[in-house]
């Protein structure tokens, strides 16, 4: 199982929404298949292994799938029908799937075909390593993390509007990888205008870019804004908060980034739809003309929150809080 977890994992940016699934064909003690889910919409990890097995399947055969195989039809086909198919009389599964689509299902559909079905081996390692997506079919709601960008003194911007890198380079590159493990950025529309950013993951490997989604009551706006390029947009003019998140539930959505100003991230704090709140915090400060992200001295205590890890990328010191 943890060689059905570790070859999952190369392909982790370009299977989302999906979650990272290995699969395993045994003869006797021996691994004589392997393949994982590579890419959203293609072969499913099972359907790969059984393609790279050069030998007929026999009695002595064993699958090791690290997440239950899909019962239904989705992109792909259900994958307990190739396993029934292919004559595999046993399989073991890491962790049974929390998507209601499966759940139970494809574990049963197994086993009334007369494949014995072993579960729960690793099955916390699994459900660390897809984390975002047991998260939302267990929650019926997207992981929701906020991620904002303070000087020492807890300020976001000047109060002229006046442009200015609050943290350094690295920190910046540190926040693409941060946007590449998500499903989708949120923003809203001040942001926009206002410093048009690209809000797209720039790393240098592929990856599935997030979706990008703007809550503005404004109808029309400049599609050559960098906001617009390279990935979809979706624009809500929705103001109540769990409204637009029940909406985004609704989508092949699992985990959420905001990025914002003070107003909306507040909101989203105060709404209870935070679940991660990152913070780069620069040794510089902005002074009072400048806009604070926070109310109070110990804004994070307000939300319940605790910290969870801290360490420093160049001058700066980036924070994890939890609840």
């Amino acid at each position: 199982m943890e060689r059905a977890i570790e070859i999952s994992m190369p392909f982790k940016y370009l299977v989302k929404p999906n979650p990272m699934v290995g699969a395993l064909i045994l003869k006797g003690d021996q691994i004589v298949s392997e393949g994982a889910h590579q890419k959203y919409g293609e072969a499913h990890a099972e359907v790969n292994c059984f393609n790279l097995l050069k030998e007929e399947i026999t009695d002595e055969h064993v699958m090791i799938c690290s997440l239950e195989p899909c019962n239904h039809h989705g992109k792909t086909g259900p994958c307990t029908e190739k396993i029934i198919s292919s004559g595999i009389k046993k399989i073991i599964i890491g962790s049974l799937d929390p998507n209601p689509k499966v759940a139970g299902k494809g574990m049963k559909k197994l086993q009334d075909a007369g494949v014995e079905v072993v579960q729960g081996i690793l099955e916390d390692k699994v459900k660390e390593l897809n984390h975002f997506f047991f998260f939302k079919h267990i929650n019926e709601r997207p992981f929701i993390s906020i991620k904002i960008a303070s000087s020492a003194d807890g300020k976001s911007h000047n109060l002229d509007g006046s442009s200015t890198w609050i943290t350094s380079k690295k920190s910046r590159k540190d926040v693409q990888l941060v946007r590449a493990e998500f499903d989708a950025i949120l923003t809203g529309g001040n942001t926009v205008r206002n410093d048009n950013p690209r809000m797209n993951a720039r790393v240098n490997f592929e990856i599935n870019q997030p979706k990008k989604i703007l809550l503005t009551s404004q109808n029309k706006w400049n599609e050559n804004m960098n906001f617009f390029q390279t990935s979809d947009v979706e624009i809500i003019a929705e103001k109540n908060l769990h409204t637009v998140i029940n909406n985004i539930s609704r989508q092949n959505i699992n985990s959420v980034l905001v990025e914002a100003g003070p107003k909306l991230v507040n909101a989203f704090l105060k709404e209870g739809l935070c679940d991660e709140l990152i913070v780069y915090k620069s040794p510089d400060n902005l002074g009072d003309a400048a806009v604070s992200w926070f109310e109070g001295k110990k804004p994070f205590d307000n939300f319940d929150f605790n910290l969870t890890s801290s360490y420093t990328i160049d001058r700066d010191k980036k924070s994890i809080y939890t609840k």
